[in-house]
């Protein structure tokens, strides 16, 4: 019998999940509002209501988004990529197979939706290369990356939250490659299903308007003439600039020259701060007009290095490079020049290039008054140009994926830190050497310490709206169990299935899950779910372990909706995919694997 305090947690749990359903309001506002109306209900004291926010599973999640993070600014996930595609090569059974597999794979370890972002672009320029339409293989990419967060306890945070379910009630928590049996065969079937079935239900449909590819880099500073507009300074021993800094050059106020960087006994930095100090033999690389260089050359006595040509390699490299900005309609910018705005002060990058649609004449970089559509070429740290993006009112900046592609961002020299510490950290939880909160932690830690990825960085690769998800709604969990729902929810389910038999009561909770998977969040769904999955176990006298681990398998088949995981919205555009689409690949993927997790489920955890 319904209590009111039970009326209360259920109102406030439907209203919660219809707003997740309808996205009204951002997730994590409404799971800060849960964590508040629990509190000011009563339902919860403020320690209960606030302990998400210091739970073992937000602390381990946020540590697993560092280890993503510097997975990516190193470089090894690009580099994983590069080597997937390049063995599947570009038929498309082969490339499927490769695809799937080795996504999955790299899902095991990183965010699947950081897999499938980093993913998708290739994919498309695969495609396109092969002729082979973008549908037959963006949702099989979306899917895989599900599949593989099933392989590893890391793989996925409803993984993590069915393993501290258990570990909370005192049972034996889910090691590491616990779910590998599982996760291996549902690996096999989903490959399997796609290569003998699915390709025939994926649609044969190319994109109404194909995703513009944006010039690469290197394409730009071909299209933009660049080589012949730079030039290398020597400052030679009789040069008046010995001993001075870069500001006093005064090359950008006197000559229109922009410098781009200086070398000097091997060592270069690129887009010199002002206060850098020239030294004797130190080249200069600039840009700007013939004329302009040989006039500041021969006023500050500085040779002309004419047997080195300029290369790619000397502008774009993985910590700067170039790309073109495009003015917004309502830019601050409109109206105003470059050198007014003072352009490289504010966004510490320089101005190369200036590109008017339509402009008859080159425009003059500093003087011209810019106007909506205007593009700018920019050169300087990649983080800085693609600082611009956060300038939305006044930037758009294109050829990120092509930019990323070749390296950007990409802290290569660190690359093997960082699988020396990644396979440290898999090792120490695979052989339970320390628990794995402790072993995120300090893998996170050491990455930072050894310059794998900055600590601004780390900040960044944190997805905090994942986090106040988390910690919002494992309070709602909490109250669940106190008000009794939970042991009401798990009667119902006993009392309904338990009469058929264990087995079909975990065949009921793997639905159930796979039901809300696909319009919640898989997160949300197995912070719900799991509690009602351990009580149920409990109350049939048992092992919870094939119930726990059935909710946290379930939770991660959300292949029948396009809003039931992030990945699958990713690929949603590209792909030209409709809604229905979704369910005509993925019901039949999702019975199968249900099929295959009932089957294995009890001969790996026996009840």
């Amino acid at each position: 019998m319904l209590t009111l305090e039970m009326g209360i947690t259920l109102v406030i749990l439907v209203v919660a999940v219809v707003l997740f359903v309808t996205e009204w309001l951002r997730v994590d506002v409404v799971a800060l509002c849960v964590v508040i109306v629990l509190m000011a209900t009563g339902l919860l004291t403020t320690e209960e209501a606030l302990a998400g926010f210091s739970s073992t599973t937000v602390l381990t999640i946020a540590a697993l988004f560092v280890v993503g993070g510097a997975a990516f600014q190193t470089g090894v996930a690009a580099k994983i990529g590069d080597w997937i595609l390049g063995i599947a090569g570009t038929s498309e059974t082969r490339l499927l197979v490769v695809l799937m597999t080795a996504v999955a794979i790299m899902s095991a370890f990183i965010s699947s939706t950081g897999v499938v972002a980093l993913m998708l672009p290739a994919v498309m320029r695969i495609a396109h290369r092969s002729n082979i339409p973008p549908s037959k293989l963006l949702m099989p990419l979306a899917f895989s990356s599900l599949i593989g967060g099933s392989l590893t306890l890391i793989g996925t945070p409803p993984n993590i939250v069915a393993s501290n379910t258990l570990m909370n009630a005192g049972y034996e928590p889910f090691q590491f490659f616990s779910f590998t049996p599982i996760g291996g065969l549902l690996l096999v079937i989903g490959v399997g299903f796609i290569y003998l079935f699915g390709r025939r239900l994926l649609p044969d449909r190319r994109p109404k308007q194909m995703t513009q590819q944006m010039e690469t880099p290197a394409e730009l500073f071909e299209l933009y003439r660049l080589p012949e507009d730079l030039f290398r300074l020597r400052v030679h021993r009789e040069s008046k600039l010995i001993g001075s800094t870069m500001e006093s050059l005064q090359l950008r106020e006197t000559f229109h020259i922009n410098i781009i960087n200086i070398t000097n006994n091997g060592r270069t930095i690129h887009c010199p701060p002002s206060d850098t100090v020239l030294q004797e033999n130190d080249v200069i690389v600039v840009q700007g007009k013939g004329n302009d260089v040989g006039k500041a050359a021969a006023f500050w006595n500085l040779g002309m290095v004419a047997n080195q040509p300029i290369r790619e390699q000397d502008v774009i490299t993985n910590e700067v490079g170039i790309a073109e900005v495009l003015l917004r309609p309502r830019s601050s910018l409109i109206g105003k020049t470059i050198a007014g705005f003072r352009f490289g002060s504010a966004y510490k990058l320089t101005v190369l290039n200036l590109y008017r649609p339509g402009a008859a004449e080159p425009l003059d970089v500093k003087e011209t008054h810019l106007k909506f559509g205007d593009v700018l070429l920019v050169q300087g740290e990649w983080k800085n140009i693609f600082a611009l993006k956060q300038l939305r009112h006044d930037f758009i900046v294109m050829g990120e994926p092509e930019a990323l592609k070749m390296g950007a961002f990409a802290r290569l020299s660190h690359a093997p830190v960082t699988l020396i510490i990644l396979a440290l950290m898999v090792l120490a939880i695979m052989f339970n050497l320390v628990p794995l909160t402790l072993a995120s932690l300090i893998a996170a830690v050491a990455l930072v310490l050894t310059g794998c990825v900055t600590m601004n960085e780390a900040y960044e690769s944190i997805d905090p709206k994942s986090l106040l998800l988390i910690a919002g709604l494992l309070p709602m969990s909490t109250a669940l169990v106190n008000v009794g729902l939970v042991d009401l929810f798990s009667s119902a389910l006993t009392s309904t299935l338990g009469e058929m038999g264990t087995w079909a009561t975990l065949a009921g909770l793997f639905l159930l899950t796979g039901f809300f998977t696909q319009i919640l969040s898989n997160t949300v769904t197995a912070v719900l779910i799991a509690p009602i999955a351990l009580t149920t176990a409990q109350s049939l006298n048992a092992e919870p372990q094939a119930f726990l681990m059935a909710v946290a398998i379930a939770a991660s088949m959300a292949f029948i909706s396009p809003i039931g995981s992030p990945v699958n919205t990713l690929v949603m555009t590209s792909g030209n995919y409709r809604f229905s689409d979704y369910a005509r690949v993925g019901v039949p993927l999702f019975i199968v694997t249900f099929v295959a997790s009932m089957l294995l489920l009890p001969v790996l955890f026996p009840f």
